[in-house]
């Protein structure tokens, strides 16, 4: 469980490492995304955060082993007097609230979350070699991160659809083309690069970075906390169901 920090200048460097498990988020990686995340964000130091991964994948989302276990009982809101709640709801207030221009280098698959999360990050480089999948469809549960608002905002309605339905992967090229990254790069030169266009945006005013970010983000605040409910709810229902319990099974080999 780690996420590497490291400080290029005014642009903060967070690195997912649970590499064994492609990156996946069971709780306490949640809760340390969001801790590194708040760091940045009380940093006057830093200006521009950049999200990545290790090895050979952004992040494949959430961890399948301990959804399995979870059941119905997936943490999706925050428990009885922890007021900032922990695991994924922690982490998507995080994200959400993040008052600073977010980036993500996208070095391998993306995978539910790992794909999710783009649309709440303000410019996206991927490797040639990325491909992104959301496999809600697939999982029997429904989507999440307000995707089922924003992709369509991104994307258009019936790209989104796609996306979403068909739990089919799309590689950089499409992603690029359909607007949901910025910009396809080498799979070697792709820090380099990011980091070149981050260092951009930190030679500005953080307090210029801030009130833009506010007022970009502001316009959505409401419509993304309704989606986020709404998907909430439907995962709730759906999340230990017959069509989700299967799904699991399968993908864990019956041993989960």
């Amino acid at each position: 469980m780690t996420v590497h920090v490291r400080d290029h200048g005014a642009v903060r460097l967070l690195t997912l490492d649970r590499a064994e498990v492609l990156n996946a988020f069971d709780s306490p990686q949640y809760d340390l995304l969001s801790e590194r995340m708040a760091d940045a964000s009380a940093d006057d130091a830093v200006s521009v955060v950049v999200l990545t991964g290790e090895g050979r994948a952004f992040t494949t989302g959430q961890d399948l082993r301990e959804m399995a276990s979870l059941g119905a009982t997936a943490d999706l809101e925050p428990p009885e007097g922890e007021g900032g709640g922990h695991g994924f709801t922690r982490f998507m207030d995080a994200l959400v609230s993040f008052d600073k221009p977010l980036m993500a280098a996208v070095n391998g698959m993306g995978v539910g979350l790992g794909l999710t999360v783009l649309a709440h990050c303000d410019l996206v480089l991927m490797a040639g070699s990325a491909r992104l999948k959301a496999p809600f469809t697939e999982l029997g549960v429904a989507p999440e991160a307000a995707s089922s608002l924003l992709f369509p905002q991104l994307l258009g309605w019936q790209r989104a659809s796609w996306l979403l339905f068909s739990s089919e992967w799309i590689d950089a090229e499409t992603a690029v083309r359909w607007g949901l990254a910025y910009e396809q790069v080498p799979d070697e030169d792709l820090l380099e690069r990011t980091l070149a266009l981050a260092q951009v945006w930190a030679s500005k005013p953080l307090v210029s970075l801030k009130a833009t970010k506010a007022a970009m983000v502001g316009a959505r605040s409401d419509a993304v906390a309704s989606a986020r409910a709404r998907e909430d709810d439907l995962f709730k229902v759906l999340t230990g169901s017959g069509a989700n319990a299967e799904a699991l099974a399968e993908f864990l080999g019956d041993d989960s």
